[in-house]
Protein backbone atom coordinates (compact mmCIF):
# COMPACT_ATOMS: atom_id res chain seq x y z
CA UNK A 1 0.00 0.00 0.00
CA UNK A 2 0.85 3.72 -1.04
CA UNK A 3 1.10 6.39 1.75
CA UNK A 4 -1.45 9.03 0.17
CA UNK A 5 -2.51 12.22 1.68
CA UNK A 6 -5.88 11.49 -0.16
CA UNK A 7 -8.71 9.46 1.19
CA UNK A 8 -8.74 5.94 -0.04
CA UNK A 9 -12.13 4.55 -1.21
CA UNK A 10 -12.66 0.80 -0.95
CA UNK A 11 -15.98 -0.44 -2.68
CA UNK A 12 -17.12 -3.62 -4.31
CA UNK A 13 -16.66 -3.15 -8.18
CA UNK A 14 -18.40 -6.57 -9.12
CA UNK A 15 -21.61 -5.25 -7.38
CA UNK A 16 -23.98 -3.47 -10.18
CA UNK A 17 -25.07 -0.85 -7.60
CA UNK A 18 -21.86 0.00 -5.82
CA UNK A 19 -20.04 0.40 -9.72
CA UNK A 20 -22.93 2.61 -10.27
CA UNK A 21 -22.82 4.95 -7.54
CA UNK A 22 -19.36 4.95 -7.48
CA UNK A 23 -18.83 5.63 -10.98
CA UNK A 24 -21.32 8.87 -10.51
CA UNK A 25 -18.86 10.09 -7.32
CA UNK A 26 -15.94 9.61 -9.60
CA UNK A 27 -17.53 12.31 -12.31
CA UNK A 28 -18.12 14.93 -9.82
CA UNK A 29 -15.30 17.25 -9.32
CA UNK A 30 -13.31 17.05 -6.50
CA UNK A 31 -13.22 13.12 -7.34
CA UNK A 32 -9.46 13.27 -8.59
CA UNK A 33 -8.80 13.99 -4.80
CA UNK A 34 -9.80 10.63 -3.67
CA UNK A 35 -8.02 7.42 -4.69
CA UNK A 36 -10.55 4.64 -5.64
CA UNK A 37 -10.00 0.64 -4.93
CA UNK A 38 -11.98 -1.79 -6.06
CA UNK A 39 -11.74 -4.24 -3.45
CA UNK A 40 -12.78 -7.45 -5.79
CA UNK A 41 -9.64 -6.80 -8.36
CA UNK A 42 -6.95 -4.69 -6.52
CA UNK A 43 -4.21 -6.59 -5.04
CA UNK A 44 -4.63 -7.64 -1.05
CA UNK A 45 -1.65 -5.05 -0.50
CA UNK A 46 -3.82 -2.53 -1.29
CA UNK A 47 -6.30 -2.94 0.90
CA UNK A 48 -3.72 -1.79 3.64
CA UNK A 49 -3.14 -2.11 7.14
CA UNK A 50 -6.65 -3.23 9.15
CA UNK A 51 -8.92 -4.00 6.33
CA UNK A 52 -9.21 -7.40 4.85
CA UNK A 53 -10.47 -8.14 0.87
CA UNK A 54 -13.71 -9.79 2.89
CA UNK A 55 -14.40 -6.58 5.21
CA UNK A 56 -13.51 -4.03 2.02
CA UNK A 57 -16.24 -6.70 0.24
CA UNK A 58 -18.50 -6.49 2.65
CA UNK A 59 -19.54 -2.34 2.88
CA UNK A 60 -18.29 0.22 1.59
CA UNK A 61 -14.86 1.98 3.38
CA UNK A 62 -13.42 5.17 3.52
CA UNK A 63 -9.38 5.32 4.41
CA UNK A 64 -8.82 8.99 6.07
CA UNK A 65 -5.37 10.71 5.04
CA UNK A 66 -4.08 9.63 8.68
CA UNK A 67 -4.75 5.99 8.22
CA UNK A 68 -7.85 5.35 10.31
CA UNK A 69 -11.08 3.73 8.41
CA UNK A 70 -14.33 4.53 8.40
CA UNK A 71 -17.09 2.49 7.53
CA UNK A 72 -20.97 2.12 6.19
CA UNK A 73 -22.86 5.51 6.38
CA UNK A 74 -20.35 7.36 7.50
CA UNK A 75 -18.00 6.50 5.11
CA UNK A 76 -20.42 7.60 2.33
CA UNK A 77 -21.13 11.21 4.49
CA UNK A 78 -17.18 11.78 4.98
CA UNK A 79 -16.73 11.16 0.71
CA UNK A 80 -19.49 13.02 0.28
CA UNK A 81 -18.02 15.93 2.54
CA UNK A 82 -14.36 15.59 0.16
CA UNK A 83 -16.42 16.60 -3.26
CA UNK A 84 -17.23 19.91 -3.14
CA UNK A 85 -20.78 19.28 -5.08
CA UNK A 86 -21.97 16.84 -2.04
CA UNK A 87 -19.96 19.02 0.69
CA UNK A 88 -22.87 20.23 1.93
CA UNK A 89 -24.90 17.04 2.31
CA UNK A 90 -22.19 15.14 3.76
CA UNK A 91 -21.80 17.56 6.92
CA UNK A 92 -25.72 17.59 7.32
CA UNK A 93 -25.93 13.79 6.91
CA UNK A 94 -22.66 12.81 8.96
CA UNK A 95 -24.18 14.42 12.37
CA UNK A 96 -24.47 12.11 14.83
CA UNK A 97 -28.36 10.76 14.90
CA UNK A 98 -28.59 11.83 11.18
CA UNK A 99 -25.60 9.32 10.29
CA UNK A 100 -26.82 6.52 13.07
CA UNK A 101 -30.44 6.60 11.16
CA UNK A 102 -28.55 6.46 7.78
CA UNK A 103 -26.88 3.30 9.21
CA UNK A 104 -30.01 1.25 9.55
CA UNK A 105 -30.84 1.94 5.95
CA UNK A 106 -27.82 1.31 4.87
CA UNK A 107 -27.68 -2.28 6.89
CA UNK A 108 -31.40 -2.87 5.23
CA UNK A 109 -29.30 -2.42 1.97
CA UNK A 110 -26.91 -4.59 2.92
CA UNK A 111 -28.76 -7.48 3.43
CA UNK A 112 -30.21 -7.07 0.29
CA UNK A 113 -27.21 -6.46 -1.92
CA UNK A 114 -26.11 -10.20 -2.03
CA UNK A 115 -29.01 -10.91 -4.15
CA UNK A 116 -28.54 -7.90 -6.38
CA UNK A 117 -24.89 -8.68 -6.68
CA UNK A 118 -25.99 -12.09 -8.31
CA UNK A 119 -28.86 -11.46 -10.40
CA UNK A 120 -27.18 -8.23 -11.89
CA UNK A 121 -24.12 -9.32 -12.81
Amino acid sequence: MTLTTKPTLYYDGGCPVCSREVAMYRRQPGAQDVCWVDASRCDAADLGPGLSRDAAMSKLYLRLPDGRLVSGAMAFATLWQSLPRLACLGRLLGARPVVWLLEAVYRLFLLLRPAWRKRLS
